[in-house]
């Protein structure tokens, strides 16, 4: 016998019916509550008065153009999570920084970190073919002092003690030791005192405010030929210029100008009888020309650039752009100093018998610094068979010891040290003399 098919829903059924029933009396709700806000909408702007209808007015214009909604097309979403870094570049150098400077710089290194973290300090280099003359004056007023001159004051004054030293010992030793007098003076002009070897050119003329004084340079201002009273650089890359000491009609290659403030100082001595710097970057020397074009007249000017790399301690702390730590520049990192000992070698091999080449850097890494000289040194002698010497700077601590602040413990060369009351560098240099 058939049973009659039951006319009640399934399990569950009724629910579902029940719940689509609830969401259409929910959406006709909506469609209902229209009205009544448009309705609302006109009681606000019969209560303005007449001032609503300018409103309804700007309602059904839009907003104002400086207000419109960014069209969809033209916003743009960062995508950190492929691109960007997890850890900053600047955290990485900081990082990389603490654990090796920690090391070769010791108690010194939290004042150095601390320096590198806080505004640099400038100086201003004159420019000698500037018509104006009243800039010296206007920097001296400001309490501005010029190290280079001063520096040479104390070259004078230690040449002249000498002098009275050597006068001294020649009326001690009396008539009966003419032969070790004469002995005496040969090997003091051989190897005369720091003061003594002191050459500083007087034509340089850089200025800096005192040690704890961290005034700012006004910009530097064109003259009636168009071109600027000063150029402002970090006072410690002069040092390496002034280690250099050209001669009158020397020929010299600048390895490390770029920007351009070690080429503009050479120029400045006026004693360079033909100035060649390199650089095989495009845009860099493009800059270096626009220096030399808003400091140096057209019609002396001979001049080509090359820079050679380093880790750049102070950009690498402050900047991420253009920052030698991010990753996809390890291994640029990592390759420096090999082609730092290049770009050195190449230097030695251009010089004359006799010529002397300056080495620096702008970073504290012994890797770049002493290693690379040491390194040079060496091949030098055994793979070309030439004698280069490494000059004592040391002189240079007594002359600007006032304004720079150098590491005593540096083993070649000399290193000046970013500190918080002469926030210069940091920067290296050493002297090399070719036998």
């Amino acid at each position: 016998m058939l049973k009659r098919a039951s006319s009640r829903p399934a399990p569950g059924v009724s629910s579902r019916v029940a719940e689509r029933g609830r969401s259409r009396s929910r959406s006709r709700s909506r469609c209902r509550s229209r009205p009544g806000r448009r309705r609302s909408g006109a009681r606000v702007m019969a209560a303005l008065g007449g001032r609503g209808l300018a409103a309804a007015a700007l309602l059904r214009r839009g907003p104002a153009p400086g207000l419109r909604p960014v069209p969809r097309r033209f916003r743009y979403k960062e995508k950190w999570a492929a691109t960007a870094p997890r850890i900053p570049c600047t955290r990485l150098a900081l990082h990389h920084f603490d654990m090796s400077y920690s090391l070769q710089l010791k108690d010194l290194w939290p004042s150095v970190r601390a320096s590198l973290l806080c505004e640099q300090k400038y100086g201003a280099l004159l420019n000698n073919f500037s018509a104006d003359d009243y800039v010296t004056q206007e920097l001296e007023l400001m309490n501005a002092t010029d190290f280079v001159s001063e520096g040479s004051k104390k070259a004078q004054q230690g040449a002249a003690a000498e002098e009275v030293r050597r006068e001294e010992s020649r009326s001690q030793e009396g008539p009966g030791k003419v032969g070790t007098v004469m002995q005496t003076e040969t090997q003091a002009e051989r190897s005369p005192p720091p003061p003594l070897r002191a050459s500083i050119s007087s034509n340089i003329k850089c200025y800096t405010y005192p040690r704890g004084d961290i005034t700012r340079f006004r910009p530097a201002r064109r003259d009636s030929l168009g071109l600027l009273d000063y150029y402002l650089m970090d006072a410690a890359s002069l040092l390496p210029v002034l280690a250099l000491n050209v001669k009158e009609g020397d020929l010299v290659l600048d390895l490390c100008a770029a920007p351009g403030g070690k080429t503009l100082a050479l120029l400045q001595t006026g004693l360079c009888g033909h100035l060649a710097a390199n650089d095989v970057s495009i845009s860099r020397t493009k800059r270096l020309y626009s220096i030399l074009n808003s400091y140096i007249p057209r019609n002396i000017r001979e001049t080509v650039l090359v820079d050679v790399p380093c880790t750049t301690d102070r950009h690498s702390v402050m900047e991420e752009e253009n920052n030698i730590f991010h990753k996809r520049r390890t291994k640029e990192r990592q390759m420096l100093p090999m082609l730092q000992l290049q770009l050195l070698m190449a230097g030695i091999l251009a010089t004359k018998p006799g010529g002397k080449v300056v080495y620096s850097t702008c970073s504290l890494s012994s890797l770049q610094n002493e290693c690379v000289i040491e390194r040079a040194v060496d091949i030098a002698e055994t793979q070309f068979n030439i004698s280069v010497h490494v000059e004592d700077l040391s002189h240079f601590r007594t002359l600007f010891q006032d304004t720079f602040s150098f590491f005593s413990d540096c083993r070649l060369g000399e290193l000046v040290l970013p500190h918080l009351t002469a926030n210069f560098g940091p920067m290296y240099f050493c002297r090399l003399h070719r036998v």
